[in-house]
């Protein structure tokens, strides 16, 4: 990575983000997630959600392949799912307690504080990310828990 890349990188991580880990199902049904902090609302009507994706991720075919996707929003408790699902290759939820979601049968986390169960509405290039858009088909919250948030690097916490 170069100097300018790894200053744009540093800068871009002074905006305190919540975590999601965005899951899909393979071909062969297995559930599979990555973690994401790239997730913004987009639109109330049509119910509209994003997220990114870099196109050389292990797990890019796999959301390329896929005409849905769920975004879980992490609590303070799911570090460790976090942190999992983002290295190469420590793709599976098998570990993971998670449930198929009932609107389109997507793995949900069950710890997670809000869940969104999408179907694909559009692909956008972005530089060496896709875009992906969601058309939000369900959706679940919980009005208990501290969410689990990233900063500089790190994951943070809120200090009440």
């Amino acid at each position: 990575m170069t100097d300018e890349a790894r200053q744009f990188r540093n800068a871009l991580g002074c905006f305190a983000t919540g975590v999601t880990v965005v899951t899909t199902r393979r071909a062969d049904g297995a559930p599979v997630g990555i973690t994401a902090n790239s997730f913004s609302s987009v639109s109330l009507d049509p119910p509209l959600v994003l997220w990114c994706i870099d196109k050389s991720s292990d797990r890019f075919a796999d959301f390329e392949a896929s005409d849905h996707f769920a975004i879980n929003v992490l609590s303070a408790e799911d570090m460790v799912v976090s942190q999992e699902m983002a290295r190469a290759g420590a793709n599976s939820l098998e570990d993971h307690a998670h449930v198929s979601g009932a609107a389109a049968g997507m793995p949900l986390i069950e710890t997670a504080l809000a869940t969104f169960e999408c179907a694909v509405e559009h692909r956008h290039a972005g530089g060496d990310h896709v875009i992906l858009v969601g058309r939000v088909l369900g959706h679940t919250a919980t009005t208990t828990g501290e969410p689990l948030l990233y900063f500089r690097g790190k994951y943070a916490a809120i200090d009440d």
